[in-house]
C-alpha cells in the first residue's frame, strides 16, 4: 500500500488542541471541548488527570492526520474502557498465565556470566516480588516448563480482581509486553522503570548485543519496544 494510500485511510485532524478537562467520574480528554469517544461508543475518561493529560497529550501531537499508532496510551485506555469492565475475570487468567510461564523463570544453561547476571538480576526481582507480595516463584535452568505454586497463582488472580480498570489494562499490556507479571507488577509500583524492565525482559538479547553487537532489525525492534515500555511506564506513574 502507497503512503497516499495509507493517508486516506486515517482520519484528517479535525481539532485545534487537545486538552484534559474534570467531569463526573475523573477527567476527560477533550477535542475543542468535545470528548472523543472508544470504539464501543463510550467518553475517553481518564480516572486521574495525570492520565487524561498523558493521552491528550497524544492526540495533540497529530499533525494532518490522526494516526492510532503514535498513540499508544490512548489505545490502552480505550481497552480499559471497552474491554476490562466487561471481562475482568478473562483479565485477570491473561495475567495469571503470563505469571504460570513468567520469564524471570526461564534461566540459561550457558554462558555462566548469562547465568549469574540471570541469577542475581532476576532473582532480586523474584524476591520483591516475595517479599512486597507473598509471591513464591520457582526458577528453572532451561526451557522445559515448569509449574509454579498454585498458591502463587491464586494469589496472582485475586490480586489482579482488585485493580481499577485503567490499572488491570496497564498490568495485562506490560505482562505481555514484557513475558513476566512479575516486572509488570514490578513497573506499576515503581519498584523498576520500562526501560529497566525491558531490558531485564531482554537480558539475554542485552548480554549477546553486548558481546557480538546488534544487527538493524533487532535495533529497531529494541527501539519500538522501548517506546512501549516508556508509555506503560508514564501510565503507571500517572495512576499513582
Amino acid at each position: 500500500m502507497s503512503d497516499k494510500s495509507e493517508l486516506l485511510l486515517k482520519p484528517r485532524r479535525f481539532y485545534k488542541a487537545a486538552a484534559a478537562a474534570p467531569v463526573e467520574g475523573g477527567f476527560a480528554v477533550q477535542l475543542d471541548g468535545r470528548t472523543p469517544k472508544s470504539p464501543a461508543r463510550k467518553p475517553l475518561v481518564a480516572p486521574t488527570k495525570a492520565l487524561a493529560e498523558m493521552i491528550a497529550a497524544e492526540w495533540d501531537a497529530q499533525v494532518d492526520y490522526i494516526d492510532n499508532s503514535l498513540m499508544p496510551a490512548s489505545r490502552l485506555a480505550f481497552t480499559a474502557i471497552d474491554r476490562i469492565a466487561e471481562t475482568r475475570a478473562e483479565v485477570a487468567k491473561e495475567v495469571t498465565a503470563y505469571a504460570s510461564s513468567d520469564h524471570l523463570c526461564y534461566r540459561a544453561e550457558h554462558p555462566t556470566p548469562l547465568v549469574e547476571r540471570q541469577n542475581r538480576e532476576w532473582g532480586a526481582i523474584l524476591d520483591w516480588a516475595k517479599a512486597e507480595h507473598g509471591l513464591t516463584f520457582t526458577p528453572v535452568a532451561g526451557i522445559i516448563h515448569q509449574p509454579q505454586p498454585p498458591a502463587t497463582l491464586a494469589a496472582i488472580e485475586a490480586l489482579a480482581l482488585t485493580l481499577d480498570d485503567f490499572t488491570l489494562a496497564g498490568v495485562a499490556f506490560a505482562a505481555g509486553l514484557f513475558g513476566s507479571t512479575v516486572l509488570a507488577l514490578a513497573v506499576r509500583a515503581g519498584r523498576l522503570t520500562g526501560q529497566r524492565a525491558l531490558d531485564l525482559s531482554r537480558l539475554e538479547e542485552v548480554f549477546q548485543a553486548e558481546q557480538w553487537g546488534q544487527d538493524a532489525e533487532a535495533t529497531a525492534r529494541a527501539a519500538f519496544l522501548a517506546v512501549e515500555a516508556a508509555m506503560i511506564d508514564r501510565w503507571f506513574a500517572a495512576l499513582r
